[in-house]
């Protein structure tokens, strides 16, 4: 296997769209090669993250999410550029849970296909037997192999193995027996919570040289327990600040140089920001929509496979159903409310697709962040996020080509006066994603025609900048 090589996390700042006085400004400079090798970012990056209870129909027989029949939540996918459904949870691993029937399964795999989704999907190890899945287990791999990237033994087994040796041994049986009826089945894990990203490190070990492991997965929440915020606005603080992103680090160091030495892939298969489904006043805030973008392309700079954020109306904290405020959408009788952290799902998939790029980069803020990425296309995206909510700030941008075909746009991610409190009104290029999962897309020209230009940005945005080279 080639060596890889780490790339530098890129920061810088957004386009301001307003005109006027401005705060305190910090200056940047980003220098950018696009003839640079760099990261190609998976397709499938962006996913979401289900309870196993959310693929149940309700007292009627209906789905309440997963069918082919669910055009609006079938757009939401389309729209934000969903390509990864993960189905499991604590719902999928716990004996007072029903496990989902074949009819269950297939309706689950009819969305799917019809949203472009490929699915992980979670079969039961605790309290259970190798024989108590194997039936589950061979229908989804006879009937919908091509559409499940792989299946997940168990979720969060740290919880209830307790240690690892016991874990491992139980997966072999489990992976054994499976694969007795079912040669062609693959499979992900360990799927461990955020502290105990050494047991992915030691599942790698172990299950690599197998060939039956896909990927290894992982989950993680940054900010921890949401039922020790007490205070919302520190927790928005919280989920914009350094110390944030210093989890990741210490999640990745755990792990990941042994995933890389392997040669295998690795996906944050079930995150948020909190976790027992977030925290209110800040998980369902726009503070989410700039975490969760600088959080998706941090993942992405650092070799990840992919990222599933975890939602649903309701998710299962231990073995209580909780409202889920982290969500990236709501379920209501006229339609959907999208909340914030959509939008930075959709802010991604507009500027992710292709290679990203190493960048010379000074920064003047710890606050500031940004990642470029060319496309095959030549048109090089530049997402920008401020996630300080009291100083502007200017960079310059250089970008080492001759010329473009046409002038710069951008689309700028805001909130109604930058308030990182607002739950509601948060748009991108001006468009709010609608209750039936459709948006608008709007770029604005920016008057320049050199590839080099300087930026000026608000508190608490980001923009994408989209410039077609020669």
């Amino acid at each position: 296997m080639m060596k890889q090589t780490l790339l530098p996390t890129l920061a810088m700042i957004p386009f301001l769209a307003l005109a006027g006085m401005l705060p305190a400004q910090q200056k940047s400079t980003l220098d950018i090669d696009p003839q640079s090798n760099g990261i190609v970012i998976p397709d499938d990056f962006a996913g979401l993250s289900f309870e196993t209870a959310s693929i149940l129909p309700d007292v009627k027989g209906h789905y309440p999410y997963f069918s082919a029949d669910n055009r609006v939540l079938i757009r939401l996918f389309k729209t934000l550029g969903i390509k990864s459904l993960r189905i499991g949870g604590n719902t999928s691993d716990g004996a007072s849970a029903p496990i989902p029937s074949r009819a269950d399964i297939d309706a689950t795999y009819a969305f799917a296909k019809a949203a472009g989704a490929q699915v992980i999907y979670t079969v039961r190890l605790r309290d259970s037997k190798p024989e108590d899945v194997i039936s589950t287990a061979k229908y989804v791999v006879d009937h919908y192999k091509q559409e499940t990237l792989c299946l997940t033994i168990g979720n969060e087994p740290s919880v209830y193995e307790k240690e690892y040796s016991k874990y491992r041994d139980d997966l072999q049986q489990f992976m054994g027996a499976i694969s007795s009826t079912s040669p062609d089945a693959r499979f992900c894990g360990p799927a461990t919570t955020p502290e105990t990203g050494a047991w992915a490190a030691k599942f790698t070990t172990d299950f690599d040289s197998s060939g039956k492991v896909v990927a290894v997965t992982q989950h993680s929440y940054p900010g921890g327990d949401s039922r020790k915020v007490n205070n919302p606005a520190a927790g928005r603080e919280l989920m914009l600040s350094p110390d944030f992103t210093g989890q990741y680090q210490k999640l990745y160091d755990a792990f990941v140089p042994s995933v890389q030495k392997s040669g295998l892939s690795y996906r944050i298969e079930e995150t948020n920001s909190f976790y027992n489904g977030g925290a209110e006043n800040v998980s369902n805030t726009y503070a989410s929509a700039l975490w969760g973008l600088d959080y998706l392309y941090w993942w992405a700079a650092h070799q990840a496979s992919g990222v599933n954020f975890h939602t649903g109306d309701k998710v299962a904290a231990e073995e209580q159903q909780t409202l889920c405020w982290y969500a990236i959408f709501w379920s209501k009788p006229e339609g959907l409310q999208i909340n914030p952290i959509a939008y930075a799902i959709k802010a991604f998939d507009l500027g992710s697709h292709g290679k990203l790029l190493p960048a010379k980069v000074s920064l003047g803020s710890s606050f500031l962040s940004a990642y470029a990425v060319l496309g095959a296309d030549r048109r090089l995206y530049i997402t920008l996020i401020n996630k300080d909510k009291n100083a502007a700030a200017t960079v310059d941008v250089n970008v080492k080509a001759q010329s473009l075909r046409e002038k710069p746009a951008e689309m700028l991610l805001a909130a109604p006066g930058a308030n990182i409190a607002a739950t509601v009104g948060v748009t991108l290029g001006d468009s709010a994603i609608s209750s039936d999962g459709g948006w608008d897309e709007k770029w604005k020209t920016v008057t320049s025609k050199k590839p080099s230009i300087t930026v000026t940005v608000a508190p608490a945005s980001a923009v994408v900048v989209k410039l077609s080279l020669k």
